[in-house]
């Protein structure tokens, strides 16, 4: 065990963990930060989707050692960033969740989509949303809540 200092949710914190260690135990099991959930521990799923200098990121697979020096955000800090926040209520607003356990995932990519492009066409949702699996099938009401923030923000400019 090292004592490593990460930038997570732009607070310095002070984690003790074998440098190998996935940053997702760190998130959850020393941080309490629960809301970046456990799914297939292979990258596979994106239930444990974080950002990394805003990269969605799988932290299931990226060892605290590679979180060094970089910007974590997790789901628990979305929404103090406005976009994040009107990602959020399109989730809500269009009940996008069912079970909710992939949603934590499901809006980190989305948010790191709609930074990236803020306008995105099907194809570009499906290509950033690809690999972030739903098991309740909410893939439709995940494209219309995208599309619903992309067409807010569009009316904003």
């Amino acid at each position: 065990m090292t004592s490593t200092n990460l930038n997570i949710n732009g607070r310095t914190l002070q984690v003790s963990a074998s440098s190998d260690t996935p940053l997702l135990w760190v998130l959850r099991d020393e941080l309490g930060m629960v809301g970046t959930k456990f799914g297939c521990g292979a990258g596979l799923c994106g239930s444990c989707t974080i950002h990394l200098n805003g990269e969605p990121t799988r932290s299931c697979i990226t060892p605290v050692s590679a979180a060094t020096g970089m910007l974590v955000s997790t789901i628990e800090h979305v929404e103090t960033d406005p976009l994040g926040a009107a990602v959020q209520a399109a989730w809500l607003a269009l009940r996008v969740p069912q079970c909710g356990y992939c949603q934590g995932g499901q809006i980190m990519a989305a948010v790191a989509l709609l930074k990236r492009v803020p306008n995105p066409s099907d194809g570009e949702i499906d290509e950033a949303m690809n690999g972030n699996l739903c098991r309740c099938g909410t893939y439709t009401r995940i494209r219309a809540a995208i599309k619903q923030v992309a067409a807010q923000k569009g009316s904003k400019a």
